[in-house]
C-alpha cells in the first residue's frame, strides 16, 4: 500500500467512522481501522462487532493498492496533532507502515486486512425504504430520550420503525411513558418494521446532523444498512416483538389543558426542587382557569407551590406525575402551547402540540400517572 492524502481528509474520513470502535473491544482487532486502497478510493471501516461505520475518501495519487487494518488510537491522535498537509501512507515490511509529511514521519504496525472480521449486512430478503436525512434525524430525536434500559425486554431499549404505506412512526417507551413521532416523508409498498438499539441510533442522528440528502435504509430480520453520503452503517437489530402501542394511547379524553409549554415546563422544574428525591413526585390540581402544581418532602419538611392561569375545561381533577418524566416530554417537544388530555386520575395522559401549532397528529406523549396524597 502507498498513496498520497490530505492529512484533513484523512482527519475527517477516520473521525467519521470512529463512532464505532468499542470502548473495550471483543477481539483485538477491532481495535484498528480497515484500510482498503482501491484506485483513487481509500475506504475506512471501524466496527465492534455490534456496529459498523465505512466511508469512503478521495486520495491525491496511489502508487500500490492494498488493504491494511492500523491501530485506530495512535492513528487519530497522530493526525489531530498534524496541520493540514499532504501526507504519504505506505507499508514498509510485513508488519510495518509508515506516515510521511513535510517534516517527519512515523512509524506504526499493522495487521493483514484478513484478519479483520468480514462485515455482513442485510440479505437479499431485505426491506428497502429512502428517507430525507433531516426527518430521520427528527424522528430519532423525538423519541430517542423515552428508550428503556430493560435487560428482561431489550426491545424497549430501542426505537421501534413502524413503517406504513405513506407514513413512518418512530416510538419509544419506558413503560412509564411513550412517545410517537410521525413523518409522512417517508413509507413502503408494503407493511414492515424493525427495532433500532438507542446505541446506533444516537450514532446515526449525529452522523446525519447536518446532512440534507437521502438515507436509503435496507434491513432484514437481523440487521440494518444505512447508506448516506459517502458513508455506510451497518448494525444488528434488536430482536423481539414490539408491544402494541396504538393500544395504550388514550382516545376521548372529556378533560382537556391548553397551556404554554415553557412555562409549564419552568414550573414543573421549580416546584420539583422541593419534591421528594426518591420519587420525583408532583400533583397537578386542575380547575376551570387555573392550574396548581404542587410537591413535597416529608421528611426533609419542604414543599413548593405555583399557581398558573391556564386554559382547562372539564371537571375538578388532582393528578400525580413524575416531575422529572413530564420535564422529559415538555422539554423534548418545540410547539409553544400543548394540549393535555385527562381522562381521570388514574389513567395515562395525552400531551400533543396544540391545534394550531399545526400537524398536530405528528407528535404525542402518554405518561403515566401516579398515586398522591
Amino acid at each position: 500500500m502507498d498513496f498520497n492524502i490530505s492529512s484533513a481528509d484523512l482527519l475527517k474520513g477516520i473521525l467519521d467512522v470512529s463512532k464505532a470502535l468499542p470502548a473495550k473491544a471483543p477481539q483485538q482487532i477491532f481495535e484498528n481501522f480497515l484500510f482498503e486502497l482501491k484506485g483513487e478510493s481509500l475506504r475506512i471501516t471501524a466496527s465492534d462487532g455490534d456496529l459498523t461505520l465505512r466511508t469512503s475518501v478521495h486520495v491525491d495519487s496511489t502508487r500500490e493498492e492494498g488493504d491494511i487494518a492500523v491501530p485506530a488510537r495512535q492513528f487519530i491522535e497522530l493526525f489531530k496533532a498534524l496541520p493540514d498537509q499532504p501526507v504519504t501512507v505506505r507499508t514498509t515490511s510485513d508488519s510495518n507502515f509508515e506516515c510521511i509529511w513535510s517534516n517527519g514521519n512515523s512509524s506504526l504496525p499493522y495487521f493483514p486486512a484478513a484478519d479483520f472480521p468480514e462485515i455482513k449486512g442485510a440479505d437479499e430478503t431485505a426491506e428497502q425504504v429512502v428517507f430525507p436525512a433531516q426527518a430521520l434525524v427528527e424522528g430519532i430525536s423525538s423519541t430517542i430520550y423515552a428508550t428503556a434500559d430493560d435487560e428482561m425486554r431489550p426491545m424497549m431499549n430501542g426505537i421501534f420503525f413502524d413503517i406504513a404505506e405513506k407514513s413512518t412512526t418512530f416510538v419509544a417507551s419506558d413503560s412509564h411513558k411513550l412517545i410517537c413521532y410521525t413523518t409522512t416523508e417517508a413509507g413502503a409498498p408494503q407493511p414492515c418494521s424493525f427495532i433500532l438499539h438507542k446505541k446506533p441510533a444516537a450514532v446515526l442522528r449525529s452522523l446525519l446532523d447536518k446532512s440534507e440528502g437521502e438515507v436509503q435504509i435496507r434491513f432484514d430480520s437481523s440487521s440494518v444498512e444505512f447508506h448516506f453520503d459517502d458513508a455506510l452503517m451497518i448494525c444488528r437489530l434488536v430482536k423481539g416483538k414490539y408491544p402494541k402501542y396504538r393500544d395504550v394511547i388514550p382516545q376521548n379524553n372529556a378533560n382537556i389543558l391548553k397551556i404554554d409549554r415553557a412555562q409549564l415546563l419552568n414550573t414543573v422544574k421549580r416546584v420539583a426542587v422541593c419534591a421528594n428525591r426518591a420519587s420525583n413526585h408532583i400533583k397537578l390540581n386542575l380547575k376551570s382557569g387555573q392550574l396548581e402544581i404542587t410537591a413535597q418532602d416529608l421528611g426533609f419538611s419542604i414543599a413548593a407551590y405555583e399557581k398558573l392561569g391556564c386554559d382547562y375545561s372539564g371537571d375538578e381533577l388532582s393528578i400525580g406525575f413524575k416531575s422529572n418524566f413530564l420535564a422529559d416530554i415538555l422539554g423534548n417537544m418545540s410547539c409553544n402551547t400543548v394540549v393535555i388530555k385527562f381522562a381521570d386520575a388514574r389513567r395515562a395522559a395525552l400531551i400533543v402540540p396544540a391545534e394550531e401549532e399545526a400537524e398536530s397528529e405528528k407528535l404525542c406523549g402518554i405518561i403515566m400517572p401516579i398515586m398522591v396524597s
